[in-house]
């Protein structure tokens, strides 16, 4: 089920949230625990049982290191289970069949594909429960007694399919407080993100994505180097605006629920340098890898060669995360050598030349966007070419003309203006909720007749 739909919005949300207000309090994670499960099996019955055995794995898993702390072989016994189970289960279902293709391609065998469906979020709540049994094992929180409680964190339906990744740490002090955890501000709060990040979805993502869709659909050697250009930059801000928009109404559905989710993006296009931006896009995604891996591997402590062989591991896991497919490993490798320009030279340079460092931070995450979306490495090739050979094709000025609206809506958006302008009346309590209601009247009259209303991390 995807949030920006008439069905959830209309149907699914005001009886969960019904249910969720009027049961005593002490039941409130059980109610939250049944309507998560019922939201994931709206779309993906058959991998219900994936999603109940991750979940008691990582529950005993973390009793038994909790039970046994004197004992180390049974708490390294109890991780190494839930690491390579969670990971077991995250390679089958996402790269099986890349392996194979691989392999028949080098050995010249017929290894026949799996044709595996990708569970969904399967990516997101292997990296969340893994990151709890890690945490146990570390001392760093105490491990949840109660299986329904630990249950509704595992599958939460806010944050189930596309994050943004919440540690076990980020919601066991309100998962164990059942009253008071509801209050009217909460719930104002709550609805405000939500209206937003589902305009941030509805109205910015899916109208400037639908040029990238025409361009795609035209063929990528057909388009004129401008074309090209215009294309990419609307798959830029689509993926921008479609992924921070989810997590916004993630993080808002948190706040009507009781619950603090972590902050996801922070306007990463304002960047000045690709070292920045990492820390404004996908921030819980950056913060997994960073205590889960680069820090356990040495970080920057053993000296600047093994930092680099740490970043490496971190980069061609992050490309991998997203995708079983080269071009994924490309981009992940295509940051880290950025990075690593950076960190050796480049970043007291760019901090001399903020123009001129935002410029070449957009160029680079542009192109990046075009190594991330172009599976076809042939294709991504010849598309990357197109991009500075400036060769003819269909013209721009057509398609320039009918989305120029939207581009600036979305420059627009992706800084902080709008924020700081909202910021200055929102306390009007009647300014805000006319801006929320016009907002909210608008994406329905889009859904209304809209077919376009894809999520873009669904596929990861």
């Amino acid at each position: 089920m995807v949030f920006s739909t008439l069905l959830f919005l209309f149907r699914f949300l005001p009886a969960a949230l019904l249910l969720y207000y009027i049961v005593p309090a002490k039941w409130k994670n059980f109610v939250l625990f049944i309507i998560s499960l019922v939201f994931y099996s709206w779309g993906e019955v058959r991998y219900f049982p994936i999603m109940i055995f991750s979940t008691i794995l990582d529950y005993t898993c973390g009793q038994a290191i909790e039970r046994n702390r004197d004992k180390k072989a049974i708490c390294n016994t109890a991780l190494l289970v839930s690491v390579i189970v969670n990971l077991g289960m995250l390679f089958f279902f996402k790269y099986t069949d890349f392996f194979i293709t691989n392999i028949n391609a080098l050995c010249g065998t017929a290894i026949p594909l799996l044709q595996l469906t990708l569970p969904l979020g399967i990516s997101f709540y292997t990296f969340q429960t893994m990151s709890y049994t890690i945490d146990v094992y570390r001392g760093d929180t105490p491990a949840e007694k109660n299986i329904i409680n630990f249950g509704a964190y595992v599958t939460m339906f806010p944050q189930l399919i596309a994050g943004p990744i919440v540690r076990y740490t980020d919601v066991a002090e309100r998962l164990n407080i059942l009253k008071g955890r509801i209050t009217m501000d909460r719930i104002d709060e709550g609805i405000s993100l939500f209206i937003f990040g589902l305009a941030k979805k509805v109205l910015i993502a899916n109208s400037v994505g639908a040029l990238w869709t025409e361009v795609n659909a035209m063929g990528l050697d057909t388009v004129s180097t401008p074309l090209a250009w215009l294309g990419i930059l609307a798959f830029t801000f689509q993926i921008y605006f479609d992924f921070s928009g989810y997590s916004l109404m993630a993080i808002g559905l948190g706040k009507l629920l009781g619950f603090d989710f972590p902050d996801n993006f922070n306007h990463p296009y304002i960047s000045k340098s690709i070292t920045e931006f990492w820390r404004r896009w996908h921030m819980t995604l950056g913060t997994w890898f960073r205590e889960y891996v680069y820090i356990p591997l040495g970080g920057n402590r053993k000296g600047k060669g093994r930092q680099i062989f740490n970043m490496a591991v971190v980069w061609f896991a992050t490309g991998f995360w997203h995708g079983a497919d080269w071009n994924f490993i490309l981009w992940g490798l295509f940051y880290l050598v950025l990075l690593m320009i950076e960190k050796l030279w480049l970043l007291k340079k760019l901090d001399k030349l903020p123009v001129l460092a935002h410029i070449y931070t957009m160029l680079f995450v542009v192109i990046g966007w075009a190594i991330f979306e172009i599976t076809d490495l042939s294709q991504l090739g010849c598309f990357l070419v197109k991009l500075f050979d400036f060769s003819g094709g269909v013209s721009a000025a057509y398609y320039l003309r009918n989305y120029a609206v939207i581009f600036l809506l979305a420059a627009v958006f992706s800084t902080p203006l709008p924020i700081r302008l909202y910021d200055k009346f929102k306390h009007k309590t009647w300014a805000r909720w006319l801006c929320l209601t016009v907002l909210l009247a608008l994406v329905i009259a889009y859904l209304s007749n809209a077919t376009y209303n894809p999520f873009l991390y669904f596929r990861f």
